[in-house]
């Protein structure tokens, strides 16, 4: 335990201690307890460096440290695995310090400590503001339900899979890539055959993921259609992405003597609901996300809706339960999503709560395009993070800009990939923009990076 100076006392946040939201002081030896009771329960927030009254008393440590320390107590003593189901965070109020614990509801409860079974001793449950020990009968419950409807639990329909592209995406990001890779993440059932997060996951599946783009304001007549599939849903999520960068046209206003320019949707607000839609879909059921252009609307469709203990009012509060944890630890790790439950916040910083569309067994998201009083300029200009006044650049060029800024660690063959052109024409692309510094290479080839360095400021 390590041992904390506690400097003097400011109030908070309008917060009580509930059965969502916990104080303490310093960190105590019952961390475990209320983060499984959290986890078996509806997931909530611990707050350290604040006492029972909701005053913010700070901490005064090496908090880098003492959040490695928190990460290793909740990891190393918690059964079955908790990785991605809980993010840390430092907040400051008045120049106090102290650290926020968000812990989602878990998927595969019961939740208990490490090495001691699923018994009363060790399973707790949120009552109110404290953390009640479980009993067999409620702890029997979880368990069968657990094992319902879980990817964890569902056998992969093929079992030849290879993970090469997934091993590739955790090497850029720095993770080690061993010989127990696939077993880390979960891909086996109970009886050592490869589930349905395997199969997702894999280099070679069937799945496919489909955007549809349509002449007018509904249905009736296509105009382009796109499959990203039989591959890996983290390759696949990238490739939706790319395409609905690609797809944000620029309007322009001419008001002599500026040039004022406005997207056709906000990109990193449509990024965090197409991210969410793939993590969060029921993939149980086999029916993928549907991602739909409409002359006047993007639409993205989400199946399995929203989880039967929340409401929609919480859902739109932010809070996370994600249906697949095991998909959510990849993405988290990976960097495609972030802290739990600050999406669906950044999202409804851009866009009102009526983008949201509940039905019993999906959710659907449609954002209306920001034509208002501009024009379409049909051009290739790009102006999301930054745009170019000197040379129009193509639509090659500005997906290899775009993915560069995602992945600086991207390959050459994966922009090929991802883009649909050849390697060929990547290398010319890349030649030009290099040539009129627009990106830059850091590093060997192997091991370097690109960086984006012509931006107007």
């Amino acid at each position: 335990m390590i041992n904390l100076t506690i400097i003097g006392g400011v109030k908070m946040i309008e917060a009580i201690e509930d059965s969502r939201t916990e104080f303490k002081v310093k960190l105590v030896d019952d961390l475990e307890e209320t983060v499984i009771a959290f986890l078996n329960k509806d997931g909530g927030n611990i707050y350290i460096g604040v006492d029972d009254n909701g005053d913010v008393v700070g901490l005064k440590n090496n908090l880098d440290l003492f959040q490695r320390k928190i990460k290793d107590i909740i990891i190393s003593s918690i059964e079955p695995s908790v990785l991605g189901l809980f993010d840390l965070e430092v907040l400051t109020k008045e120049d106090k310090k102290y650290l926020k614990i968000t812990i989602a509801k878990g998927y595969e409860t019961p939740y208990h400590i490490k090495g001691m079974g699923m018994t009363p001793d060790s399973c707790f449950i949120r009552v109110g503001s404290s953390n009640e020990k479980m009993d067999e009968h409620l702890i029997n419950k979880m368990f069968r339900e657990r094992t319902k409807n879980s990817l964890k639990n569902i056998i992969s329909p093929k079992q030849d899979l290879t993970f090469t592209d997934l091993k590739i995406y955790y090497s850029e990001k720095g993770f080690e890539v061993g010989d127990n890779f696939e077993r880390q993440l979960g891909f086996f059932t109970r009886d050592g055959k490869y589930n349905y997060v395997a199969y997702l996951l894999a280099d070679n599946n069937r799945v496919s993921i489909k955007v549809a783009k349509y002449v007018g304001d509904d249905v009736d007549e296509i105009e382009e259609y796109y499959e990203f599939g039989d591959c890996s849903l983290v390759k696949a999520t990238y490739r939706v992405l790319e395409k609905f960068r690609t797809e944000n046209k620029v309007y322009a206003k001419i008001t002599y003597p500026e040039r004022i320019e406005q997207q056709m949707y906000d990109y990193n607000a449509v990024r965090e609901v197409i991210v969410n839609a793939i993590v969060h879909n029921d993939w149980s059921n086999e029916y993928p996300p549907k991602f739909e252009f409409f002359s006047d609307r993007l639409e993205i469709s989400s199946f399995g809706g929203i989880q039967s203990e929340f409401t929609e009012e919480e859902f739109l509060e932010g809070y996370s339960a994600p249906k697949n944890p095991e998909l959510m630890r990849v993405f988290h790790d990976l960097e495609l999503v972030e802290h739990l439950g600050t999406g669906i916040r950044r999202i409804l910083k851009k866009y009102d709560k009526s983008i949201y569309h509940f039905f019993p067994h999906f959710i659907r998201v449609s954002i209306k395009y920001n034509q208002n009083e501009f024009d379409y300029e049909n051009s290739n200009k790009r102006t999301e993070k930054f745009s170019y006044s000197d040379i129009a650049l193509t639509k090659v060029q500005e997906g290899i800009i775009g993915l560069i800024e995602d992945r600086p660690s991207i390959t050459q063959d994966e922009m090929s990939n991802l883009l649909g052109v050849t390697s060929r024409t990547i290398r010319n692309h890349i030649k030009f923009l290099v040539e009129n510094n627009y990106i830059k290479r850091v590093g060997a080839d192997k091991n370097g990076k690109w960086f984006v360095i012509n931006k107007k400021n």
